[in-house]
């Protein structure tokens, strides 16, 4: 019996994307961003979420995509502390779509140097058993994206 694995989708530019859903802590809709003068691009700007103030990434800059045009219903995946070294950090994403529970068997795994390179952990398929045409759904390492990315920072503020 395969393993199953449950993934946040959602999408960007058009492409669907997918995270592990033990690092989403919840999602919100889009709401003002302020801006932070100075910060890295990568950091679009700042949220007071409840009390907490939240910092927001551009995920798209993250993943070396190009910028996302205005979309109604971008929303913000709010992420688990523990997957930002402690930090309260939101992705924006143009929408989500669901909340899916993947068998281990419809995932292909990606080798090693395009998981290191790409930031992917794998490629899951989606559509009907047997069916020709599957959906590809790329299922990203954010973990990965945000420790390089904090590495980075850390390593620009510290010369």
């Amino acid at each position: 019996m395969a393993e199953m694995k449950d993934v946040v989708q959602f999408e960007i530019g058009g492409v669907q994307y997918a995270l592990d859903i033990n690092i989403a802590r919840e999602i919100v809709e889009m709401m003002p961003i302020t801006p932070v003068p100075r910060a890295p691009e990568h950091i679009a700007g700042i949220i007071n979420l409840r009390g907490e103030i939240t910092n927001i990434l551009n995920l798209n800059y993250l993943m070396g995509l190009p910028p996302g045009g205005e979309v109604d219903n971008r929303k913000i995946i709010v992420l688990v502390s523990e997957a930002a070294n402690g930090s309260n950090v939101g992705l924006i994403v143009d929408d989500v779509q669901s909340v899916l529970q993947v068998s281990e068997d419809d995932i292909d795994q990606m080798d090693e140097a395009m998981s290191r390179e790409a930031y992917v952990k794998g490629i899951i398929k989606i559509g009907k058993e047997n069916s020709e045409n599957k959906n590809l759904v790329i299922w990203i390492d954010i973990a990965k994206i945000l420790s390089d990315t904090l590495r980075e920072s850390d390593a620009a503020v510290a010369v």
